[in-house]
């Protein structure tokens, strides 16, 4: 692959050939400036190149002005990010405090619906430029743009993709599978929308005459993750990649989620920065620098996964953020995976896997859990437990583990 063009982030550089740079995300609340600055400086020197912050109210905002200030006093060099989802305006207040801006184009049509999604970017465009900030287009798969969603679907890319098998043709088994929470998780056209997403916002920001942006297209299915990006390096050469899935899931299995995803696209050249997003509480976050760390070592031994298949019992969770409602999300993700290890021989007689997606908020605990067979989205005091899209009810995180397993047995009747 051709190298990317360089973009600036704080004190470092990614792009253009140079080494992949590492990133994690706190998992304290933002509102607690002294535990949320602490992890930022021990990721920092854990070896994260850049570490991330999500801000979704203005207390967000203002707490991030006193993080910056004691990690500056700590004289830490840590490159902040700031994770922006439903509310593009708070761009504003935090410019000043980091390094570099998040958005997601399936969120700007949370804050003012009636203004056009271009005018809400150009105005992150212009703080980002005042205040020296990178930009980050960051497309979920599991929270998509609703306008792409109704007018898009099943629509390809300009110019089409590429058919070499190498830039992402996907193989047939990968199109003939069932749509739904079988693997791959999402079907053909949610692909087809990230990727428009992308390309779009991209082209629309090369119009405002920036270029210190970046791209990610994520997905919690590693084959969906190397699809989308070989077909937006294919077709945007010249912008770096930050790659990750969405949700990698609980260690071992998260790590070798990420492997699968990511070290055949940085084999081929693709992608200049990495998160492995690990299900994991704060105090071990650092992990996710370590299988990044791995990563990175095996594509440079030439140790490249390609083989990976998905468990017959696949649990999607997401890794744990400032967003988390309750921090017995983490506990609750270990006791699903616990509680179904024994059903694992049962489903692998089955014609499909059975995937459980287990979400700790509401950015992409709605997606995610629809395309799910069986989804637990958590909010503070209970969880909302989903068949496929269907809400079958708000449980207490005492006793959704029951509920959970009667809807899996009715599942497993249904398929006998």
């Amino acid at each position: 692959m051709t190298p990317t063009r360089i973009i600036r982030i704080g004190t470092i550089k990614i792009g253009g050939g140079l080494p992949v740079v590492l990133q994690s995300m706190t998992a304290t609340k933002t509102t607690d400036v002294e535990r949320t600055a602490e992890t930022c400086q021990r990721l920092a020197d854990a070896g994260a190149g850049v570490v991330r912050v999500a801000v979704d109210t203005q207390h967000d905002a203002e707490a991030l002005q006193e993080i910056r200030r004691i990690i500056q006093k700590g004289r830490t060099n840590t490159n902040l990010s700031v994770d922006l989802q439903e509310n593009y305006r708070l761009a504003e207040m935090v410019a000043p405090f980091v390094d570099k801006i998040r958005y997601n184009p399936g969120h700007l049509h949370h804050a003012e619906p009636e203004t056009a999604w271009q005018t809400k970017v150009e105005r992150i465009v212009q703080i980002a430029r005042q205040h020296d900030c990178a930009l980050r287009i960051g497309v979920n798969c599991g929270s998509l743009d609703p306008a792409l969603n109704d007018n898009m679907v099943g629509n390809r890319p300009p110019g089409g993709y590429v058919g070499d098998s190498r830039q992402g043709e996907p193989s047939a088994e990968y199109r003939t599978l069932p749509p739904g929470g079988r693997q791959p998780t999402f079907q053909d056209s949610n692909i087809d929308i990230a990727i428009n997403s992308a390309l779009q916002h991209a082209e629309f920001i090369d119009s405002l005459g920036f270029d210190q942006f970046c791209v990610s297209i994520k997905s919690s299915d590693p084959q969906a993750v190397l699809f989308a990006n070989r077909q937006f390096a294919a077709q945007r050469p010249d912008v770096p990649l930050h790659l990750g899935l969405t949700e990698a899931g609980l260690p071992p299995m998260g790590i070798e989620k990420s492997r699968a995803a990511l070290e055949p696209l940085l084999a081929e050249g693709i992608g200049d920065t990495i998160r492995v997003s690990l299900t994991v509480p704060n105090d071990r976050k650092g992990e996710e620098i370590e299988a990044g760390r791995l990563i990175v070592q095996n594509v440079a031994a030439g140790i490249v996964l390609t083989d990976w298949q998905p468990e017959t019992l696949n649990i999607i969770s997401c890794p744990s953020c400032a967003r988390v409602e309750n921090e017995q999300f983490v506990a609750l993700a270990e006791q699903v995976r616990e509680v179904t290890q024994s059903m694992k021989a049962v489903w692998s007689m089955k014609d499909s896997p059975l995937t459980i997606a287990v979400m700790g908020c509401r950015v992409n605990g709605p997606g995610e859990t629809d395309h799910a067979d069986i989804g637990l989205w958590c909010g503070k005091a209970a969880v909302n437990l989903k068949r496929g899209a269907t809400l079958i009810g708000s449980f207490g995180y005492s006793e959704v583990i029951e509920k959970m397993l009667n809807e899996v047995e009715g599942l497993l009747d249904t398929r006998r």
